[in-house]
């Protein structure tokens, strides 16, 4: 299978979501976040990001609100985990490239995964990160995915909801 997913992305956003990889159902559907478990779409309404709870189909529209997606790695899995060290090592230039060339103000990492990896650091915490990449803010935020049973609705409403407060103060 290859990726089907592409990237909803335009230059100088306030934040660019970076998802670990694109799931099965995403990859199938081109449409992210649209596996129905996942929580992506109902944690962005319920922590402010948007008027109401976008439908994965209408992905696109997240644009509209000065946000982005897109994934560390383009291969899609049923799990994350099943990614190599060397998956995450051949995609770090082009993810390097993507975000020199359209210039987010923040880029969010949905689980620790990527960000992890791309960092070269083995703990991080959740939430702004002392560490910038290619000079842009970071933050780690909790995977939504359904498989993530470590944080409830409400916990990860309350960590995105945190990072969109941390951006309203700076405006």
């Amino acid at each position: 299978m290859t990726n089907s997913l592409t990237d909803i992305i335009s230059e100088n956003l306030t934040i660019v979501f970076c998802g670990i990889n694109p799931g099965l159902k995403s990859a199938v559907d081109g449409h992210h976040f649209s596996g129905r478990s996942n929580r992506f779409w109902r944690v962005l309404y319920l922590a402010g990001f948007t008027r109401h709870e976008i439908e994965a189909l209408d992905d696109q529209t997240l644009l509209e609100y000065s946000y982005g997606l897109t994934t560390a790695v383009e291969r899609p899995t049923t799990k994350a985990d099943e990614l190599s060290k060397e998956e995450f090592s051949m995609a770090l230039a082009g993810f390097s490239q993507k975000i020199k060339t359209y210039k987010p103000r923040c880029i969010a990492f949905l689980g620790k995964a990527g960000y992890c990896a791309f960092s070269g650091k083995k703990n991080i915490g959740w939430g702004l990160q002392d560490d910038r990449f290619e000079g842009y803010i970071v933050w780690v935020l909790p995977n939504p995915s359904g498989l993530n049973r470590g944080f409830s609705l409400g916990a990860l409403a309350a960590a995105y909801e945190e990072m969109r407060m941390y951006f309203n103060a700076l405006n």
